[in-house]
Order: structure tokens, then C-alpha cells, then sequence
């Protein structure tokens, strides 16, 4: 009752699973992932003991096919299953049960497959799998291709019942928190209208606020209308008084009316860096990202401020 991919970056190995269903916390049931072995994504009456066995068989040296060929084998229930598998090794396999409720099927291709059942029909997992390839092709990173694939399905027919939840979970050494753990990004919509849309809208704000990226040999500095678009949200969430003084010091501003973004400002958007904990990066490069992903950012006020931070920040490498 679901549509999923399961893919790797070859060049970090970074590894998981993005998943959409009609279905209650979907992130809980199907993804499965550990950088040291590789992902699994179990779902049509999905057994959950795919997951953490098929990750054992892959620790153990099997590949992806030998994994999916082995948790089947040993379940009487296999024909109402389905399954994906990419293991840390750059294999690939899926499965598909015979009993599982049309339309079902999956496709493979470098690196990942993409699978699905009580589907609209195999639109769905071939603009998924054509998607994802086109967007790794153009250099978009792992996580951003996986959302596409699951906008692209979604829009090629999707689940025929419809909407509910979607998750995206994806590993890589020391990618965790602080790098103590792998789970470098784990994120999931457990009852939404929309659940990839605000799946995607939860991962920018995820992924500002605790992926780190290289920092830029030079920052651009904030003027014009970006600058004072910048300085009116700034106010209107409180950390600016409007009258060119920051919550800070209440030190004025020397901007002459103009769009200035002085020393005042900067203590304003230093003082909202903090209350949104975007100390992952440092103030200029905050900056900087503004400057570059204003004009591509959507929404209005402190949604746009987030969503243009994320912009600014694709053009710096995921470190």
C-alpha cells in the first residue's frame, strides 16, 4: 500500500529510504538502514523482520539479491510481500509478490530501485525511477533526488487510495548528530494532506539546521530589496524593532533609510539564527545563503527567510 526508493550515493555512502503511503506513520514500518551494511524497504503487508535480518545478511557479506532471495525463501507469507534492497556493495534487488494488489511491481537501476503496490498504475515506478536518474545526472545530492522521485510518483498516479504519510531516512558514517551515530537524516509526516510536500518542507528546515556543508572562500553581503525584505522579517518575528535597533544591544543603526544591512541588522539575524539553532553555520555564510537563495525561495516573511537559507546553502558542498 505503498510507493518507496531505496538508493545510495556511491561517492559519500550515504544509503536509505524515502517512502509515501495511505498509511498511518508510514517512517515506523517500511525504511530500514545502517551504514555499515546498506537500506531495506519492506512494505504490502510488510514483515518488519526484513529489516533488521536483511541488514544482518548484509553485515555478513551477501548481496542484494542473496539478501531478498533469503528473507523470502523463509516466509510462508512471501507472495503478499514486497521488498527492496541496496547494500552498501552497490547492489540491487527487489520483490515483487505475485499476491500483492495491483498495480504492483519495481524497477532497478544504479544504485537504487524503486517499488510499489496498489499503485495507479506503472507510471508511477518508471517516473520515479526516470526522475531519480535525472536528477542525479544534473548534481543534485542524494536526499534531493529521492524527494523528487517521490514527487514524481506521486504525480504520475501514486497510491490509488490517496495520501497520508511519507518519510525519508538515510544513513551515512558518522553522519549522525555530532557524528556519533549514522542517521544523518531522518525525518518522516505521519498524518498529512499533502506528506511529501511537508516531508520536503521538513527537511530543508532539517537539513539547515543540522547538516553541515564547507564554507565559502567569500560571502556576499546583504543590500537592495533582499536586504530590506530581510530587516522587515526580522522585525515582524520580533528581533528587530523596526526603528534601527536590535534586540541585542538596542545599538542604532547607521543606515540612512536606504536598504542598508548594517551592524544593528546583523545582531538581528544573529539573534534569530539562535532562536531557529541554525548555529550549524556561522553568521556570514547565513548571510551569504539570503543573498544567493532569495529570489528561488517560496512563501513569505520568516517561511521565506528559511526557505531562501536553504537555497543560498545548495551552493555549498555537504561535508
Amino acid at each position: 500500500m505503498t510507493f518507496s526508493i531505496v538508493a545510495r550515493d556511491p561517492e559519500t555512502d550515504a544509503v536509505g529510504v524515502a517512502v509515501q503511503s495511505k498509511f498511518v506513520s508510514v517512517g515506523s514500518v517500511v525504511p530500514f538502514a545502517a551504514a555499515d551494511a546498506g537500506a531495506v524497504a519492506t512494505q504490502s503487508f510488510a514483515n518488519v523482520a526484513y529489516g533488521p535480518d536483511g541488514l544482518d545478511l548484509l553485515r555478513e557479506g551477501h548481496d542484494a539479491e542473496t539478501v531478498v532471495a533469503e528473507l523470502t525463501d523463509a516466509d510462508e507469507e512471501a507472495p503478499q510481500r514486497q521488498v527492496g534492497v541496496v547494500g552498501q556493495d552497490g547492489s540491487v534487488a527487489a520483490f515483487t509478490g505475485e499476491e500483492c494488489f495491483d498495480y504492483a511491481g519495481d524497477r532497478q537501476g544504479d544504485s537504487y530501485t524503486v517499488q510499489g503496490n496498489i499503485l495507479e498504475g506503472e507510471a508511477t515506478v518508471d517516473a520515479m525511477a526516470e526522475t531519480f536518474e535525472t536528477e542525479r545526472d544534473a548534481g543534485a545530492g542524494l536526499p534531493e533526488a529521492m524527494l523528487a522521485a517521490l514527487h514524481a510518483g506521486n504525480e504520475a498516479g501514486g497510491d490509488k487510495r490517496g495520501q497520508q504519510g511519507a518519510a525519508l531516512y538515510v544513513v551515512k558514517p558518522e553522519g549522525g548528530y555530532d557524528g556519533n551515530n549514522d542517521r544523518w537524516i531522518d525525518v518522516r509526516v505521519d498524518d498529512h494532506e499533502e506528506p511529501i510536500a511537508e516531508l520536503e518542507r521538513v527537511f530543508k528546515l532539517y537539513d539547515v539546521t543540522l547538516l553541515e556543508r564547507e564554507e565559502p572562500d567569500e560571502t556576499r553581503e546583504l543590500a537592495g530589496d533582499t536586504a530590506r525584505a530581510v530587516t522587515e522579517t526580522l522585525a515582524a518575528v520580533g528581533v528587530y524593532d523596526g526603528d534601527g535597533e536590535s534586540e541585542s544591544d538596542g545599538e542604532a543603526d547607521t543606515a540612512d533609510g536606504d536598504a542598508a544591512f548594517g551592524e544593528a541588522e546583523r545582531e538581528a539575524l544573529e539573534d534569530f539564527r539562535g532562536l531557529n539553532n541554525f548555529e550549524n553555520h556561522p553568521l556570514p555564510v547565513i548571510e551569504d545563503a539570503l543573498v544567493r537563495g532569495w529570489d528561488d525561495a517560496d512563501g513569505a516573511g520568516e517561511t521565506r527567510m528559511v526557505d531562501a537559507i536553504w537555497h543560498g546553502l545548495q551552493h555549498y558542498e555537504r561535508v
